[in-house]
């Protein structure tokens, strides 16, 4: 009876894991009707019989992003809520751009995978694995390269070169958002508590405070 209990645990968890991702289409497509007032796990699907070509298409990418910002970056995100036909295929896509040495700084895609390829440029990235170990995998990409950040993790993208950068990523979400650690932790609304953030980094609360103005 016990191993029964296991198995069927084991099972559930497996199962659990298979399904903790985007939800499969259950029809061709389900282009998002952003007009409808219905709350569901995604978008709402339009009526099939008024989609156009235009649902399925985002023009645009060509052009790049303004990267004027004390980071030198922006991302220009193509999602289901950008292009709506892409609701329920469980992908999306984004053109990083990066001034001379600009910077994706630290952060994570809670709901996706991502896979970055140079167009332009060279990139030190990498990402950091889970605790205990906190390992950093990380490597310099050229023009051409390819280097994929696994789903949850936190990872960053640094234009190494003096000028500018070019790059493009998939993700395995329509709806990957993104979580960026300094933002998280020091722009919170409201504020984390000096005295928490203070303990947590082991810094003196007057730095905490400095840090907290600069965001």
């Amino acid at each position: 009876m016990a191993s029964r209990v296991l198995l069927l645990t084991l099972l559930a968890l497996v199962l659990s894991q298979a399904i903790a991702s985007d939800p499969s289409p259950l029809q061709d497509f389900c282009v998002a009707d952003k007009n409808s007032p219905v709350f569901v796990n995604g978008l709402v699907c339009k009526n099939p019989n008024f989609t156009t070509p235009e649902d399925f298409f985002f023009k645009g990418l060509d052009q790049p992003g303004n990267t004027m910002n004390k980071l030198g970056f922006n991302v220009t995100l193509v999602n289901a809520m950008m292009l709506s036909g892409l609701n329920t295929l469980g992908i999306s896509l984004a053109r990083l751009d990066f001034a001379p040495n600009g910077l994706n700084p630290p952060h994570t895609h809670p709901r996706a995978t991502e896979v970055f390829t140079v167009l332009e440029g060279t990139f030190y990235v990498g990402f950091v694995t889970s605790n205990p170990d906190n390992k950093l995998f990380s490597k310099v990409l050229n023009k051409g390269d390819v280097f994929v950040f696994p789903e949850g993790l936190i990872h960053f993208q640094f234009n190494v070169e003096k000028t500018n950068g070019v790059g493009i990523s998939g993700l395995s979400s329509q709806n990957p958002d993104v979580i960026t650690i300094a933002n998280a932790v020091f722009k919170s609304n409201p504020p984390i508590s000096d005295d928490i953030l203070a303990k947590a980094f082991q810094l003196d609360k007057k730095t905490v405070d400095w840090l907290q103005t600069q965001f």
